[in-house]
């Protein structure tokens, strides 16, 4: 801990455009935390490049990740928020940890596998070892809580692993993380195929709805939704499309499942899928309007990037200095 303030911390990918699965599976949890917690929230663009990136895209994917974390409610003023390679300290303890960090580890990793079969001829080292700089990531702050969906859960883990192992050769070194998984809207699911976590890099964009696509996108996507044959809006098994979309209306609407099903009784799929649309569209109305206000101002973008790379650099150097001295780095001041 960084006095006694608990710390959390989280980061997003600048690779491209995010999906309301990102905005109710993390981003829009992301500012309940601020009044509890020390909060860090990074633009995490050195994990993008572990899949090849037109460098003019993820520059402006950069600023407008930025941006959509301000949009999506982060006051600057109570939360850290900052670009990941403006803070060095991430690449140096990463390094560090990949010495306390065991291959076989790093190969059972389910993303690892997943996105190597996807990009196969571009399998590069930092495609496997990137969950050790999301380690280094989460350990540098001295992290407590990670708000994370239940996909990413793995990546806490080995991070907690990371953290013990070498908390046993020099001990309180770090403090060991714990993830904080949202209970409603865990894991949000494609349109097209609800038995697939709903991906922005997925190329059928019917399945996918972003938190920037207008208000008739939205509906439409959400009209085409994959359901079932069955007519009745219910929560059940072996109905994963209707079920993902009553777990979006109550992540949207913090209805429950029960008083989902009695508003719908008697009313079929075209009403229902029409009803989530509608409530997708209406909640990211005001975040789409601050969004496109904050992007317009590129210099306030810019002055905050400085301004949170400056404040997590104080903290990431504390526990990068520590970690150096306790494996017996010559520092020299």
């Amino acid at each position: 801990m960084l006095g006694e303030q608990k710390i959390c911390f989280s980061g997003v990918q600048p690779s491209g455009n995010l999906t309301i699965g990102n905005y109710l599976g993390a981003i829009r949890n992301f500012s309940t935390f601020s009044d509890a917690y020390k909060c860090f929230y990074c633009v995490v663009d050195e994990h993008a490049i572990t899949v090849r990136q037109v460098p003019a895209d993820l520059r402006r994917r950069t600023y407008e990740t930025l941006a959509l974390y301000m949009a999506c409610g982060l006051d600057p003023e109570k939360n850290t928020l900052y670009v990941q390679s403006h803070v060095p300290a991430h690449a140096e303890l990463s390094w560090i940890l990949n010495c306390y960090t065991m291959f076989g580890e790093l190969s059972r990793m389910t993303q690892f596998k997943d996105k190597s079969t996807k990009h196969a001829d571009n399998v590069n080292a930092g495609l496997f070892t990137y969950p050790v700089l999301m380690a280094a990531d989460i350990l540098l702050y001295q992290t407590d809580v990670v708000p994370v969906g239940i996909d990413q859960k793995q990546h806490v883990e080995l991070a907690r692993n990371i953290a013990e192992r070498f908390n046993q050769l020099f001990p309180d070194t770090f403090t060991v993380p714990e993830p904080m998984i949202p209970q409603n809207g865990k894991k949000i699911m494609s349109l097209a195929d609800p038995t697939k976590k709903m991906s922005k890099s997925d190329e059928n964009q019917n399945a996918i709805v972003y938190i920037l696509d207008d208000r008739d996108t939205i509906i439409r996507k959400f009209r085409r939704a994959v359901t079932d044959s069955d007519t009745v809006v219910r929560f059940a098994e072996g109905k994963d499309g209707i079920n993902n979309l009553m777990t979006i209306y109550s992540c949207f609407t913090e209805k429950s499942m029960e008083e989902i099903e009695r508003e719908f009784a008697g009313k079929g799929y075209g009403d229902f899928k029409l009803a989530v649309g509608e409530v997708c569209a209406d909640a990211l109305a005001p975040v789409q309007a601050r969004y496109k206000e904050l992007l317009a101002d590129k210099a306030g973008l810019e002055a905050q990037m400085k301004k949170g790379a400056e404040e997590a650099a104080y903290y990431a150097r504390k526990t990068l200095a520590k970690v150096q001295k306790k494996l017996g780095f010559v520092q020299v001041r």
